[in-house]
């Protein structure tokens, strides 16, 4: 008995001290990597939404000048959770915002986006972040299969926010409306949510809205 007990013990440490060193690789793995994760994570981000601003009319890091939205407007924009919109700047002053919005009514679900609105209140740019859109069919919403988002592109919010075959401004491809009605919807949200707060993003420059 006594001999059972001492193997169940050594059997017991012996799985304890692999426990340890295996942590210890795992932690010691995450602490050498987790900046240069963090770094090309940044980097993916910043290039995305450098597409949805001009080129040159910013000279800051975006992403670094990031602002969390209150709860509120993030759900307006259609956010689920928490919501940013990144701030560009040129010589110290605001010179666009990058908003993230949610469509939830996609054909397949949610679509996440990047919307550009420069600070007179134009569409700068829109890129599709997430989508579960049917390939081949919806997904032409993504401009790496379509240029169909470029035509946000300089709009107002007196655009009408609605696909052609609603009366609306924007094209969109027969068999696959449902797509771009929702990218479009929550587009014209973001623009008008930037016309509604413009005076209060201004003052960026100088602090948080």
């Amino acid at each position: 008995m006594n001999d059972a007990l001492r193997q169940a013990r050594q059997s017991a440490l012996t799985l304890l001290a692999f426990a340890l060193v295996c942590t210890g690789l795992l932690a010691g793995t995450y602490l050498l990597t987790q900046k240069t994760v963090k770094a090309n994570e940044n980097a993916a981000k910043l290039a995305l939404i450098a597409q949805t601003l001009p080129a040159g009319s910013y000279d800051n890091d975006p992403v670094a000048s990031a602002v969390a939205l209150p709860a509120a407007d993030a759900a307006a924009l259609g956010n689920d959770g928490s919501a940013k919109v990144y701030v560009a700047r040129h010589a110290g002053q605001p010179s666009g915002f990058v908003f993230e919005a949610q469509a939830h009514n996609g054909y397949a679900g949610k679509i996440r986006l990047l919307v550009g609105v420069d600070a007179a209140g134009r569409v700068s740019g829109v890129r599709v972040v997430a989508h579960k859109e049917t390939p081949g069919l919806g997904d032409y919403i993504d401009p790496a299969k379509s240029n169909w988002i470029h035509q946000f592109d300089g709009k107002r919010a007196d655009a009408a926010w609605k696909v052609k075959k609603d009366g609306g401004d924007f094209d969109y491809m027969t068999g696959a409306t449902i797509s771009a009605r929702a990218v479009t919807g929550a587009v014209g949200r973001v623009v008008a949510y930037y016309r509604e707060h413009a005076s209060r993003f201004a003052t960026l420059a100088q602090g948080k809205p």
